[in-house]
């Protein structure tokens, strides 16, 4: 048994298909056909039955398919690890961020990991959290930052910086006579704007109005989002009011475009989280990532 038949019987499972796992792994059709004849001669019993519509695996097939897709991830494990210690942290890191994260988070840590890490290139692209969770699962990223957690059986979700959310108004004298102090009583009033679905932001402020006491259908929505920058800028202008990140809002309320108000609730914190896939074995410079992450947050709470 060798890792090309182990390659070949997964990628036929997985994609249902000889000629897409041929390829997925840059080998010929008739070759994979050759890796899976010879395991199922090895094995003596038939591991995938072929019809005329489909490919699927027979009773035993399924059996050996958790087995070698384990064999296939110790493989990549034992590889990755001994070239971390082997070699410097190079190459390129995928990295798939929420807005917040993406347009904040990272534009702060970037650059003062590029100064310990000279040889590392990162790929960045941003999407809404539930985007990010889609892209890891499907490993088209090897690491995601988002700002709410979600169900996603086959992504682990790693805290590693807080967050505050809260209220932003336009700079007008109607809120500045509220001196800091915005009454929730209030917030049904006012017209409201709200981030897209799928947005970790938008899931947080739900979550925390309803904890707060206020139903999120009941305040008078007037639109609906898909950029925090969108938002800051809707807001300075006088459209409504809305609730963010606070590092999303501090530069627009540094230059007097718009005002923030603490709610002062609990259920307004939250955090950021690291997102990887639980069966994909992370690579040095994915490691190397999370734990620089880790420390420059503990020590500058206040950049996140």
């Amino acid at each position: 048994m060798h890792f090309k038949q182990l390659e070949a019987f997964v990628n036929v499972i997985k994609f249902k298909s000889f000629s897409k796992a041929a390829e997925e792994i840059y080998l010929s059709q008739p070759t994979i056909s050759a890796h899976i004849s010879a395991l199922e001669s090895e094995f003596g019993t038939k591991l995938i039955i072929r019809s005329t519509k489909e490919v699927y695996p027979s009773k035993a097939g399924k059996i050996f398919y958790e087995y070698a897709s384990e064999m296939l991830r110790m493989r990549d494990k034992a590889i990755l690890s001994v070239k971390s210690c082997a070699t410097d942290i190079r190459g390129t890191l995928e990295i798939a961020a929420s807005t917040v994260p993406s347009q904040y988070l990272l534009p702060e840590l970037l650059p003062q990991m590029a100064k310990d890490y000279p040889n590392l290139f990162f790929e960045l692209k941003q999407y809404d959290s539930r985007e990010v969770a889609n892209h890891i699962i499907n490993m088209d990223a090897e690491i995601g930052i988002v700002g709410t957690q979600l169900e996603k059986n086959k992504c682990v979700f790693e805290p590693f910086a807080s967050d505050q959310l809260v209220l932003i108004t336009p700079n007008l004298e109607k809120y500045r006579e509220l001196k800091g102090d915005f009454p929730l009583s209030m917030l049904k009033k006012e017209p409201f704007i709200l981030r897209e679905y799928g947005s970790g932001t938008r899931k947080e402020t739900e979550e925390s109005l309803s904890n707060m006491g206020v139903d999120p259908k009941s305040l008078h929505l007037i639109a609906q989002m898909d950029s925090t920058e969108s938002i800051k800028q809707a807001v300075s202008k006088g459209l409504g009011v809305s609730i963010t990140s606070r590092i999303a809002a501090e530069d627009y309320a540094r230059f007097g475009l718009l005002l923030i108000f603490d709610l002062k609730s609990e259920f307004l914190k939250r955090k950021f989280y690291f997102v990887y896939h639980k069966d994909r074995p992370l690579s040095p410079a994915a490691e190397a990532f999370m734990k620089f992450a880790r420390e420059y947050f503990e020590q500058h709470p206040e950049k996140a």
